[in-house]
């Protein structure tokens, strides 16, 4: 049975729970025209006050999530997995629930509404009664709800998020919530209740107290250990990331709100404490664990570059897609798209655990269309190279190029990196042996024919040298006969008969197998028969417009069960879901192969990369998809 007052009154709404704050806007709405403007005002404060919180947080949850910033100042090394990211789902109850509380306060003691802009005097009385009331009643309550009962109903849940967050402070049950609002109250309504209340102190109280409680949970050390040095008395009044970690990994130990001090008086400070915070602070400089494989990926387009755990960390745990609240942000993301343009880098974006290997993924500073700037190339090169650069000399193992960073035309599939620097240590990889072997094993064995376009490039060479041994015939779209016939004479002589040469879509008119490797047209795809299916490895992917016919998704592998740490999804791709050249990359590295995988595809590998994708454990994703 649940624990009485454990779980939130509106848990089923969902999102519809913003709609509880639809009484506050219309009361500002109504008092405004209706009434005496005073009570509009406080709820529009309310509002305002909501609106703040949430930023703090997310402001916060951005930050930390930026680990081309904090990567070498995290605490727990760990990464925040979906388990965790779904669990917070809804930090934000608290801020609804005090919300409420808020203006209950405000009927309750009509006194309380009527307050001056600023009172100087009202800062030095809020923040006596914080240290005398608040921090010594929290701590109380706190060490209470570390007792069997309490903790096991309710102060468990905030503790069974493995890797502490900004969100991770929101993230408790109801009773707490209620308690906490009271913890927070009690200063604001002795000052107003004294007379030295005023609105810029309850607005700078709320928000300082957020900002605080985000401080100690973010999961990087940003408080200097020279700050304790130079003041070492600031050590009781100000707790630190490491600090409260501590409370987290060693449960038992420093209960404090914000100040050590009280811990001190309580005996219940952890020991290691100061010099967990001192080694992580000198430590910061310094470069973290090696990752074994690198994905360099690169930005698509403007929308998905809101897609990242920096950004909205919920939003880049599910599938990429476009929503409305993009549209405002899109701006920013321009901005950026300009300011990475005139200066930066490849950065680290997001990693995960395999099996003991820490594998990153890194962005290309550089959206879709700058791909196909004919003056953009070199720049776009240079950053490539770069990183390959960075990895060869962190002593990464390989690194593994992602759709356009191994475009033939831009870098020959990577030939580029590999014939200027032989010297290499790190293998590059572009993935597409594995690409082709998803896409061929995708096609049924009973398949006798398929029209293939965008036949003449890297993968569709490849694909169809390989189907052509399986005496499956290959109709070719392509107008440029010499490239043809020279992939035609790579089959063995037994096998060209079944490579043919077309020039137009009509050509497939009976053929329901299409692999489609260059982007076709709603027009285009009206030559394909009733009940054909697409597959395909065309970035961007072709639109849905058949209901007569299936599309298959591009070629994608799902990650080992055994993945730790990953919370985001690489695109539109399914959680745990990675693009097949990322896997190809994962495969070469936890088969320990010591090649380059760049250039032409080596058709006589692809089975062989199959089946060591199967051996550790990754798995093919089913691409069958039909418009409703």
């Amino acid at each position: 049975m649940e624990a009485p007052l454990s779980s939130w009154p509106w848990q089923n709404l969902g999102s519809f729970k913003y709609l509880l704050y639809g009484p506050f806007v219309a009361k500002v709405m109504y008092s405004r025209y209706q009434e005496d403007s005073i009570w509009a005002t406080w709820c529009l404060h309310v509002l305002i006050l909501c609106s703040l919180r949430g930023l703090i947080y997310q402001l916060w949850s951005s930050f930390s999530n930026m680990l081309f910033l904090t990567r070498n100042r995290r605490i727990i090394k760990d990464g925040v997995d979906f388990k965790q990211i779904d669990k917070e789902w809804d930090w934000d109850n608290f801020v609804l629930l005090h919300a409420v509380m808020a203006t209950l306060a405000c009927y309750m003691l009509p006194n309380l509404v009527n307050l001056p802009i600023w009172d100087l005097s009202g800062l030095v009385v809020i923040t006596i009664l914080h240290i005398v009331i608040s921090e010594p009643l929290y701590y109380c309550l706190h060490k209470c709800f570390h007792g069997n009962y309490l903790f096991s109903h309710y102060h468990s849940l905030h503790h069974s998020s493995a890797i502490p967050q900004p969100f991770t402070a929101g993230h408790a049950t109801f009773l707490e919530q209620i308690l906490l609002g009271g913890v927070i109250g009690i200063p604001i309504l002795g000052s107003c209740l004294m007379g030295y209340g005023s609105v810029a102190i309850i607005y700078g109280y709320v928000l300082v107290f957020d900002f605080l409680r985000c401080l100690g949970h973010c999961n990087f050390e940003i408080i200097p250990h020279q700050l304790f040095l130079a003041f070492p008395f600031m050590k009781y009044l100000l707790y630190t990331p490491t600090y409260h970690n501590l409370h987290h990994t060693e449960i038992g130990t420093n209960y404090c709100l914000f100040m050590p001090l009280f811990d001190v008086l309580g005996n219940t400070l952890n020991p290691k404490s100061w010099d967990m915070h001192a080694k992580a602070s000198v430590e910061s400089g310094k470069n973290g664990r090696v990752p074994d494989f690198v994905f360099l990926a690169h930005v698509v387009d403007m929308t998905s570059a809101l897609h990242v755990p920096y950004m909205f960390r919920s939003f880049s745990s599910i599938p990429f897609s476009t929503k409305l609240f993009l549209i405002p942000l899109l701006p920013l993301s321009f901005l950026a798209m300009l300011v990475m343009w005139l200066y930066s880098k490849p950065f680290l974006n997001t990693f995960y655990y395999l099996r003991g290997y820490l594998h990153q993924t890194w962005v290309v500073p550089r959206f879709g269309f700058q791909y196909f700037l004919p003056f953009a190339a070199q720049g776009i090169n240079k950053q490539i190279e770069q990183a390959i650069l960075r990895a060869d000399r962190l002593g990464v193992k390989v690194i593994s190029l992602a759709a356009l960073n191994k475009n033939e035309a831009l870098n020959g599939g990577g030939t580029l990196f590999v014939n200027k620097h032989p010297n290499l240590r790190v293998r590059v990889v572009h993935g597409n042996t594995l690409t082709a072997a998803v896409i061929l094993k995708e096609i049924p064995n009973d398949i006798t024919e398929v029209f293939l376009t965008g036949a003449t490039s890297k993968l569709g060479r490849a694909i169809a040298l390989y189907l052509c041994t399986k005496q499956v015939r290959v109709l070719m779209l392509t107008s440029s006969t010499e490239r043809f016939q020279k992939i035609q004479k790579e089959a063995p002589a037994e096998y060209q008969k079944y490579l043919v040469q077309v020039t137009k879509y009509q050509a497939a008119k009976n053929c329901k197998t299409w692999i489609v490797g260059k982007w076709i047209t709603p027009r285009e795809q009206n030559f394909a028969p009733t009940g054909a299916h697409f597959h395909q490895f065309v970035v961007p992917p072709v639109l849905p417009f058949r209901r007569d016919c299936t599309y298959g998704d591009l070629a994608a592998m799902r990650l080992p069960l055994d993945v730790q740490g990953l919370g985001s999804c690489e695109y539109t791709m399914e959680r745990g879901v990675v693009h097949a050249c990322h896997a190809g990359g994962v495969v070469h590295s936890l088969e320990g192969w010591t090649h380059h995988e760049v250039g032409a595809i080596d058709v006589n590998r692809i089975d062989l990369v199959w089946e060591a994708a199967l051996k550790h454990g990754l798995k093919p994703v089913s691409s069958f998809r039909q418009i409703d």
